[in-house]
């Protein structure tokens, strides 16, 4: 008896016909940019001076080192991870960093190293808490959060570290023909996220690991490395945004990033990243950062007591993680029984 072999098709599947866009994604990604736009309209007939170009340049460099960090915790958040000590070791790499100098005449350059692979270090240590000793991501931070703030307080005496080096200082003061490098910088490295997460196997590999690790590990994947490498990049990223807070603040503060860890979180999640894991874009995350940026701001403009920033961005981070619960728990499962509907029907006509 002779069988019939069938292989299977290559290149690409066609597209179903009848298939129209994945409304879910058109709206998570244009949701943002429209609740921005909206904001800024209502701004600017709100206060003359929201759409000067001083102001414009304040919000997008008073935003830069939310991002810096954002991205950091996005790729911990995509492997279904969270970090609570990025603030914690943001202020210990701003001490450093200017300490050194300082103090044991280090040179700036070496000290700013020295800062950033503490943070790197320091993510290390989280990555492997999580993974290697089984301790849950939310615990592992806290307590790397008290751990890192405490020797920055050591360190410091928990006294301000003053002046800062030069160089930090014309760092944050310069311009690229007009504009504020830190700006242009902190948008470099938000591309440079995007390609690692779109265009790379790491990237592919921290989706893949935050959507499904157990059937990552039988694809061939190193999950434990890639959740070691997102809490370091996070590491990394706080103490970026630890130099960062020298330079504006002229002085390396134990008692920077207090709180920041939740504005960061915050960023993410209004971003569209989610807090399962598996999904999420840069794009979205800068978005998110320039929506806390256009409260805060608003806040200062209309003269709104600051402490209100805290009650609405608590309030956005709310709605935020619940519209994620709902967009995965109803619409998702939605397209899904849609899907598995048309297949039948195709299966059906086949016959």
């Amino acid at each position: 008896m002779s069988t019939v072999q069938t292989k299977a098709p290559r290149g690409p599947v066609p597209a179903r016909r009848g298939a129209g866009p994945n409304w879910v994604d058109l709206v998570q990604d244009l949701g943002l940019l429209l609740v921005l736009l909206a904001g800024g309209a209502a701004m600017t007939f709100a206060s003359p001076v929201f759409f000067s170009r001083i102001n414009i340049e304040n919000l997008l460099f008073s935003s830069t080192i939310i991002a810096v960090m954002a991205i950091g915790q996005t790729f911990v958040i995509l492997v279904a991870g969270i970090d609570l000590s990025v603030g914690a070791v943001m202020a210990l790499a701003s001490v450093l960093a200017v300490g050194l100098p300082l103090h044991f005449g280090v040179p700036v350059g070496v000290a700013a190293l020295v800062a950033l692979a503490v943070g790197g270090l320091l993510g290390l240590v989280n990555g492997l808490n999580v993974t290697v000793v089984k301790i849950p991501a939310l615990i592992a931070t806290l307590a790397m959060l008290t751990v890192a703030r405490g020797v920055a307080f050591i360190y410091s005496g928990g006294q301000n570290i003053a002046p800062v080096p030069d160089v930090y200082v014309d760092v944050q003061a310069a311009r690229v023909f007009g504009f504020p490098l830190i700006i242009l910088l902190t948008g470099l490295l938000a591309v440079l996220a995007h390609v690692v997460l779109a265009r790379t196997r790491f990237g592919r590999a921290v989706y893949a690991t935050g959507g499904n690790p157990v059937a990552s590990r039988l694809a061939g994947i190193r999950t434990t490395r890639v959740v070691l490498l997102a809490y370091v990049i996070s590491g990394l990223a706080a103490a970026l945004g630890g130099l960062m807070i020298s330079a504006r603040l002229e002085a390396g503060a134990a008692t920077s990033g207090q709180g920041m860890e939740l504005t960061v979180i915050s960023a993410a999640v209004i971003g569209g990243v989610s807090l399962f894991g598996g999904e999420g874009k840069i794009a979205g995350v800068i978005l998110g950062v320039l929506l806390l940026g256009l409260v805060g701001n608003a806040i200062n403009l209309l003269n709104v007591p600051p402490n209100y920033d805290y009650v609405v961005s608590g309030f956005v981070i709310a709605v935020a993680a619940a519209l994620d619960v709902y967009r995965r728990r109803t619409v998702e499962a939605s397209l899904k029984r849609r899907s598995a509907l048309a297949k039948r029907s195709e299966a059906g006509a086949r016959r």
